[in-house]
C-alpha cells in the first residue's frame, strides 16, 4: 500500500486532519482510529513523552497499515533524534519550543541531506527501504519528501514567524495555542484578542511566503476561528482526549449505572 504523504496533501485542496498520540501510542489504538476513518495522519508527541525508536517504528507501521502518514514532534536539542525518527519510518519531524529563525534553520538542516542540510547518511532504515535504494536516489527523495514543521509557541518565534516561514525546507508553521497563550498572558483563553491576533500574523506570514500553517484546536469555536483564517492542518484529537471522550460518552449513555 502506498501511503499518501502529508507533505503532498499540503498542495491539494481540503483540510488535513491529524491526531496526536504519545501517552497511549499503542498500535491497536492507532489502527482503530484508522479503521474508524476521518483522519489523514498522526503526529507522535516525543516532547512530552519518552517514546524510543522501537515505539516510533511500530507506531508509524500501524499508521501506514491504514494508509496514514505520520510525523514526530521533538525538542530541537538533539540532532540524532531527528534522523532516528525519519529512519524509523515517520514521514517528518516537527520542532517544539523554537525561539528564532536561526534555530529553525538549524532544525531543517538536521532533517535534510547535503547540499541543503547536515543529516547523517545511513541507508539501513525504513526510509531507504533497508539499504535497497541507491544512495543518490535515497538522498534526493528524502530531501524532497521529508515533512518539516516548526512550532510557533513562544513570543520570539511569533515575532520571527515571517522569517521562519520563509526558510527553505520549512513546510508548515504549527501554532501551539497552550504555550503561546501562557507566554502572551492568556493561558486557557484560546479566543482572546491576542490569540486571534497571533493567528492573523502566522496566517499572513504563511500566505506571503507560499507556505501553510496548522494548529491544535481546543474547541469547535477555536477550530472555526482558525478555519476562517485559512488553516490547512488541524489536530482536534489526541489519544488522551479520545479516551476521556469515550469514557464520558459511556457514563452519559449509561447514566443510571453510574449514578451512585
Amino acid at each position: 500500500m502506498t501511503t499518501p504523504l502529508l507533505k503532498d496533501r499540503l498542495q491539494q485542496p481540503g483540510l488535513i486532519r491529524v491526531m496526536s498520540a504519545g501517552r497511549v501510542m499503542h498500535h491497536n489504538l492507532l489502527q482503530i482510529v484508522g479503521i474508524h476513518g476521518g483522519f489523514h495522519g498522526f503526529w507522535f508527541d516525543l516532547e512530552h513523552t519518552g517514546g524510543d525508536v522501537k515505539d516510533i517504528e511500530i507506531a508509524s507501521l500501524a499508521a501506514r497499515s491504514q494508509g496514514m502518514d505520520s510525523f514526530c514532534r521533538v525538542a530541537p536539542t538533539d540532532y540524532g533524534i531527528v534522523t532516528r525518527c525519519l529512519e524509523a519510518g515517520s514521514g517528518g519531524v516537527m520542532a517544539a519550543q523554537i525561539f528564532t529563525a536561526k534555530q529553525a534553520d538549524e532544525f531543517v538542516r538536521w532533517a535534510k541531506f547535503a547540499p541543503r542540510g547536515l543529516r547523517g547518511l545511513n541507508v539501513g532504515g525504513f526510509d531507504a527501504d533497508f539499504a535497497r535504494q541507491p544512495i543518490p536516489v535515497y538522498m534526493e527523495r528524502a530531501n524532497r519528501e521529508t515533512f518539516v514543521a516548526i512550532q510557533i509557541e513562544t513570543l520570539s518565534a511569533l515575532e520571527e514567524c515571517e522569517a521562519i516561514a520563509a526558510i527553505d525546507g520549512v513546510d508548515l508553521l504549527f501554532v501551539g495555542p497552550s504555550d503561546l497563550g501562557q507566554h502572551l498572558g492568556y493561558p486557557g483563553d484560546f479566543l482572546h484578542e491576542k490569540a486571534l491576533a497571533a493567528l492573523d500574523r502566522v496566517s499572513a506570514a504563511c500566505r506571503n511566503t507560499g507556505k501553510h500553517w496548522g494548529a491544535v484546536c481546543i474547541t469547535p469555536a477555536h477550530a472555526r476561528a482558525m478555519l476562517d483564517r485559512g488553516v490547512k492542518l488541524l489536530s482536534p484529537a489526541s489519544d488522551v482526549k479520545l479516551i476521556n471522550a469515550g469514557l464520558n460518552a459511556v457514563q452519559k449513555d449509561y447514566a443510571e449505572l453510574f449514578g451512585n
